[in-house]
């Protein structure tokens, strides 16, 4: 059993002193050590210690203190032009864990009963040395870093602060990482994974509407206005839709290159690099190829010198890797390829609508209606700049020319996919969904840290809708996915580029919640926890 307290009594407060020289002398060597084997810190009589007893053990302790000057006012000169205005404030300090008792349920408790401390103090602000080794921790509880680091070598620090405007997320975070452990409704499914998705209300009434016909002015009208909806998100100037996935639309592309004299390059770090590769292959396209290793980035300095020393028409890669995560620079690659005179193609299926991407300088880019557009899936489309001309040597359902010259439909187009997509389209708003899936994303970084689960891929680089973590030696990935299916949540799992690395996934693409994540935290725990299989 374990509790959080205010430490008050003689003996807490001595083992209050051992964990502090346990940590800030043996430890992290801020302080030297003495024989005694206890630091009293000098703002003691004015510090508050809210602690973590187990037994007549204190596993984990954070002092708040509120009187100046403060231990960063002796550090950081001008200390108040570094942080927002305020009424009151605090000082945290001397986060300590000891060694043995650094679990998910120990710091989420001591944050826990912090902020409640911190809502009954009507403190505004709250200021923290953060040790750099757990900064990225105290970004995902809400604190933002400012000024120089501070401190010695082997003991640095980054101030940060915590204010109101985050504190929302402070309690949150604490909340989802405890998990409740009640079980979700038997009818209502946790849909983390890249497909399909969770769609909005009123996307789900458009697709229910009657369907019309193809080849009715009506059904033309919402054909144009999703793509011009599809031209504003990505700044582009024309969009051509098809029945069929994204595969289709990369097809399209293929095809499309199949027409143009000389050779191209193919960029690849991941699964869905080497695709595009199999579509050149397919298309008989005269093509080199540069790749990473599998969540590595682009050495983009690297791809200039190959284009200026070979003679390219041609650059084609996928913007996010959805394998990995990894997310893959159009802005850089735009700028080599427009002063090589170099057509660039790009994959955006899995990006747009969580990435803000501007396609205006891109030849040719497919999408599709589900993922990051929140719509069903049965949809792709090609974004593209130049008038393209219809060509015979092309399958007539592959030539985009031929849709172009249509001037509507020339083929079947589902009326009910379509008006989802245009309804998803009024209502996407990029920045949200990529700021709510960042603080989101660092949830679930956190929670899998704590339980000990290898993130695969943690650059700063990743797409912040793409988690892939690894599953423990122990365990199968598939096993713990249908596992986990059982009680309505469902990551991505299944895939043979996933299960093959014992890897799952976190998709942040449709609509989901807190509450979503926090199940789905929690029901990857207990299956941890228990040892399944």
């Amino acid at each position: 059993m374990i509790r959080f307290k205010i430490a008050d009594q003689d003996w807490e407060l001595n083992e209050v002193h051992k964990l502090n020289y346990e940590t800030f002398a043996e430890e992290i060597p801020q302080h030297g050590t003495n024989r005694e084997k206890t630091l009293v810190d000098k703002f003691h009589e004015e510090n508050n210690y809210i602690i973590c007893l187990k037994k007549n053990l204190v596993a984990g302790m954070i002092a708040v203190r509120d009187k100046r000057p403060f231990s960063l006012d002796l550090k950081l000169d001008n200390l108040k032009e570094y942080i927002p205005g305020h009424s009151s404030i605090c000082e945290l300090r001397l986060l300590s864990i000891r060694k043995g008792e650094r679990n998910r349920k120990v710091i989420q408790g001591l944050f826990q009963y912090l902020a409640q401390y911190c809502e009954q103090m009507k403190y505004d602000l709250a200021i923290i040395s953060a040790t750099t080794t757990q900064e990225r921790l105290y970004k995902t509880l809400g604190f933002k870093p400012f000024g120089p680091l501070v401190g010695t070598n082997g003991a640095r620090y980054q101030p940060m602060f915590l204010t109101p405007g985050s504190y929302f997320k402070f309690k949150n975070r604490t909340r989802v990482l405890k998990g409740t452990g009640e079980s979700t409704n038997n009818n209502d499914k946790i849909l983390l994974q890249p497909g399909p998705v969770k769609v909005k209300s009123e996307v789900e009434k458009a697709f229910n509407a009657e369907p019309i016909s193809h080849r009715s002015a009506k059904f033309n009208k919402l054909l144009k206005d999703t793509e011009k909806s599809l031209c504003k998100l990505t700044n582009s100037s024309f969009a051509q839709i098809f029945m069929g996935s994204g595969t289709l639309a990369n097809d399209h592309i293929a095809a499309q290159l199949s027409t143009i004299k000389g050779k191209g390059l193919i960029l690849h770090n991941g699964e869905f690099g080497e695709r595009l590769i199999d579509h050149a292959k397919r298309f008989n396209l005269e093509f080199d190829t540069l790749n990473e290793n599998w969540g590595d980035p682009f050495n983009y300095k690297n791809i200039a010198r190959k284009i200026k020393e070979s003679s390219y028409s041609w650059l084609w890669f996928v913007q996010c890797e959805t394998s990995t995560g990894i997310l893959n620079d159009v802005e850089s690659l735009e700028k080599i390829c427009s002063s090589n005179d170099v057509l660039l193609c790009v994959d955006c299926i899995s990006s747009l609508g969580i990435i803000d991407t501007d396609l205006s300088g891109v030849y040719l880019a497919s999408g599709a209606s589900g993922k990051a557009l929140a719509a069903y899936p049965g949809l792709s489309f090609v974004i593209y700049n130049k008038y393209i001309l219809p060509n015979t040597s092309i399958p007539r359902y592959l030539d985009l020319g031929y849709f172009i010259q249509s001037e509507g439909a020339p083929f079947t187009l589902s009326s009910n996919l379509l008006s989802a997509l245009n309804k998803s389209l009024q209502l996407l708003d990029v920045n949200k969904n990529r700021d709510f899936a960042s603080g989101v994303g660092e949830i679930i970084r956190d929670g899998l840290e704590q339980m000990g689960i290898e993130i695969f891929n943690d650059n700063p680089n990743s797409s912040p809708a793409v988690i892939t973590f690894k599953i423990c030696n122990n365990l199968n990935s598939i096993a713990v996915g249908e596992e986990l299916e059982k009680q309505n949540v469902f990551l991505s799992y299944r895939s043979n580029y996933l299960s093959e690395k014992n890897l799952m996934q976190f998709a942040l693409m449709g609509e989901y919640d807190y509450q979503d994540v926090e199940q789905a935290l929690y029901k990857i725990n207990q299956i941890i926890s228990l040892n399944f299989l």
